[in-house]
């Protein structure tokens, strides 16, 4: 009787511990970005080099202080893609990061098939929001937008515990 009394104890510890995490990884340690209704979409233009402000609107973002490429934003905008590509930096490998199920906007999964068939575009936002990840924002025909941090080569290889390339920023201190 106390084997079997040990093992539910066991497994409902388990499950318990199961659902806390799955808890935490999903919900707790995200938080709704408020919008700033002025700059909360950037991207880096081709003649100054340096992030800008883009026509945007239907904000909606989260992120989580847990991890530096856990922002996820989507948005509308009125700008075509043709003045987006004459005016922004394209971002070369970009590869979108799925979001928890419950922030309904961001479908990862939809946004890499747009950007392999083309129907999809993405630019650079910032460079380094945090060393080593890059904002990236990805814009559809129809207008609607998404923005994620994802690594950019030299955190791929910093975050490796390698020296950094010769082309990369002196990494700060503790990485």
């Amino acid at each position: 009787m106390t084997g079997k009394l040990l093992g539910i104890a066991i497994v409902l510890t388990a499950l318990v511990a199961g659902a806390v995490m799955y808890y935490l990884q999903v919900y707790y340690f995200y938080d709704e970005v408020s919008a700033t209704g002025t700059d909360d979409v950037q991207m880096v233009s081709l003649v100054t080099g340096e992030s800008e402000p883009v026509l945007y609107d239907d904000f909606k973002a989260i992120d989580a202080t847990s991890s530096p490429i856990r922002y996820r934003a989507c948005f509308t905008t009125t700008m075509s893609t043709a003045m987006l590509t004459e005016t922004y930096v394209y971002y070369d490998a970009p590869e979108p990061l799925t979001a928890p199920d419950w922030f309904a906007c961001f479908d990862a999964e939809a946004l890499g098939a747009a950007l392999e068939d083309g129907t999809a575009l993405a630019f650079l936002g910032e460079k380094d929001v945090q060393y080593g990840i890059d904002r990236v924002v990805a814009v559809t025909d129809d207008g609607r937008g998404y923005v994620w941090h994802q690594i950019n080569d030299c955190g791929e290889v910093v975050f490796d515990g390698k020296p950094a390339p010769e082309h990369c920023p002196e990494p700060p201190s503790g990485y």
